[in-house]
């Protein structure tokens, strides 16, 4: 439930009913958390020449095994039209290798190499370290409870009886 001083009206500098004060607007608020985290872990991906869609992809197919492009991109949160030229230089550097789908000839799919799993062998330490900094300032519990309500959060886009914007049982719009 909002509280009065969470309205603000960007129009009149005055409280409004139709927007939340954006330090209380939750798409704006898991941006910034978002940067907050991704700040720390930058320097070190950059550091092995891996941007952060690449790190995605290669560990989502990591711990996936192979994956169709659909499928990747559904798991990484990245587009199509950037997975296709992320799969392209991950190919290119050996990292990820792409292969027809035996089960269905139209597919194809990419699969981590020894190269991109050695790569994330050598991140890795660098990335705990990160991770145990986090937990260390935030609290391992409170770390582990947001992540299951950012989870449970995330299911709820995907449920169809979830309200959309504006309709009926969603009073709040995106903020």
């Amino acid at each position: 439930m909002s509280q009065v001083s969470d309205i603000f009206d960007p129009h009149a500098g005055r409280q409004h009913d139709g927007y939340r004060n954006t330090s209380r607007a939750l798409p704006i608020a898991l941006l910034r958390a978002r940067e907050a985290v991704m700040a720390r872990f930058r320097p070190v991906l950059a550091g092995h020449a891996v941007t952060e869609q690449q790190w995605r992809v290669l560990r989502v197919l990591a711990e996936a095994g192979p994956l169709d492009a659909t499928e990747i991109a559904r798991q990484c949160c990245i587009l199509m039209p950037s997975l296709t030229r992320i799969a392209r230089t991950l190919t290119a550097e050996g990292l990820v290798t792409r292969s027809r789908d035996t089960a269905d000839g139209r597919r194809h799919l990419l699969r981590i190499t020894d190269a991109g799993l050695a790569l994330l062998d050598r991140v890795a330490p660098e990335s705990r370290a990160v991770y145990e900094d986090l937990e260390e300032r935030y609290g391992t519990e409170r770390l582990g409870l947001l992540l299951d309500m950012l989870e449970d959060l995330a299911d709820l886009g995907g449920r169809a009886d979830a309200p959309a914007p504006g309709r009926p049982g969603n009073s709040q719009g995106p903020d």
